[in-house]
């Protein structure tokens, strides 16, 4: 059977790029960090009676369950509409198949270079004692971790819905997978009903997680005060430390995206470095993939590709495709690791690279703090590692998030070079 691409596949970009013009209060939210640690910093050591602290860590126990409850049906929902516009844009032809040949390198030679070098980093510069207060008591020390054969036997559930009450990521993720792929195999009347079921689902979980980060400034500082008050001033350098490390494994996909720019799509470093540099920019200014497609269209222009080659590729790749999600993602569930003193086994690291690829198809232009949780949640539960801490650390995605966008849209032009270069015709 056929999927007209431009029936089925452009309602669902056109779906997620009106859901990527949601607006959250990041500013906010930050300010609310800040705020947070700040005044638990003050009150440290005040002796504050442990029921207004056990009030107040409450209400950010609540915030950051809201989160939690839309994971499972918003993961479920992104991936199986990423996957199979995946599917769908392979079917167009040569170029499109080249493009999703480069997007999976990338991917994982993103993945690769965090699992090879943030060890190294942490070692060379380790996570200041103060982050420990970024978790809950119960969650200082690390957990059992599971061997190789219980590992592998995990990996199927018998039960799809008992593990999406565990959440269990992993096969959830493989199991919803293989639905997609089973979507386009379906006769087209019924692979749109089920597409149609899973758009809605996913517009009501982005409704509901909207809500919920729309009071983010509220849960954001309940949890900070308390890591104020565990960790003192110390808060904002384990901050810094984090932000760093984490935007340096997404430098190494901006300084990807120059290689391949300059030696695959055969124009040489200056002369990419000066064509990609207006993209830049407005990614820079906007944070936003989809806000610097028409300065990628100029880009494409000043490298002389073909329109028809960059009008196809760039925005396929504004859809399905963000170039740092891997590196940078994988990043955050090991720091997440250091923190709580887990050693991640190969199998475990193998697990967060799958994980990480697969969900990042289906996280794409949604907004940064949404898209953080979608992303980084189920690789944190794959890999068996908690979750607590991200409530915090969404709460600075804005400065990551610089590096994440700057590198996205440099590697979408690098790729199309590629892809125009590459062309037999």
């Amino acid at each position: 059977m056929t999927h007209p691409s431009d029936a089925r596949g452009d309602a669902h970009v056109k779906g997620r790029f009106e859901l990527a013009a949601i607006r959250l209060p990041v500013l906010a939210t930050f300010g609310a960090l800040v705020a947070g640690l700040g005044v638990g910093v003050l009150l440290s050591g005040s002796g504050l009676s442990t029921q207004v602290t056990e009030s107040v860590a409450l209400l950010g126990s609540l915030w950051l369950r809201a989160l939690q409850m839309t994971i499972v049906p918003l993961v479920a929902s992104l991936l199986v509409l990423g996957l199979v516009q995946m599917v769908e844009a392979a079917r167009a032809g040569a170029a499109a198949r080249r493009f999703l040949t480069l997007v999976l390198v990338v991917a994982i030679a993103g993945g690769v270079f965090t699992a090879l070098v943030l060890p190294f980093a942490l070692a060379a510069f380790p996570i200041p004692e103060t982050a420990s207060g970024f978790l809950a008591d119960d969650q200082q020390s690390a957990g059992e971790i599971p061997g190789v054969l219980e590992f592998l036997k995990s990996v199927i559930a018998p039960n799809i819905v008992a593990a999406a009450a565990e959440t269990a990521m992993l096969p959830v993720t493989i199991f919803f997978t293989l639905f997609a792929v089973a979507i386009t195999r379906l006769p087209q009347a019924q692979g749109e009903v089920l597409l149609t079921f899973f758009h809605a689902l996913a517009n009501a979980m982005l409704q509901i997680i909207g809500w919920v980060l729309w009071i983010g400034p509220v849960g954001v500082a309940a949890l900070a005060f308390g890591v104020g008050l565990k960790s003192g001033g110390g808060a904002f350098a384990a901050l810094a430390h984090y932000i760093l490390l984490v935007s340096a494994m997404g430098g190494f996909v901006l300084v990807l995206a120059y290689a391949l720019g300059a030696v695959l799509g055969r124009v040489g470093l200056p002369a990419f470095a000066q064509a990609v540099l207006p993209a830049q920019a407005v990614a820079l200014s906007t944070q936003s993939s989809l806000a610097s497609l028409p300065a990628m269209l100029e880009s494409a222009a000043r490298l002389n590709l073909r329109p028809s080659t960059a009008e196809f590729v760039l925005p396929l790749a504004v859809a399905i495709f963000r170039a740092t999600s891997v590196a940078m993602n994988l990043a955050v569930a090991l720091y997440v690791a250091a923190l709580v003193g887990v050693e991640v086994s190969p199998v475990l690291i193998v697990t967060g690279i799958l994980v990480a690829v697969i969900i990042s198809v289906g996280s794409v232009s949604l907004p940064g703090s949404i898209s953080f949780v979608v992303s980084i949640g189920p690789i944190a539960l794959a890999m068996g590692l908690p979750i607590e801490p991200l409530a915090l650390l969404v709460a600075v995605e804005m400065l990551p998030d610089i590096m994440r966008t700057v590198g996205n849209v440099t590697m979408n032009v690098a790729v199309t070079s590629i892809v125009d270069r590459t062309d037999p015709n």
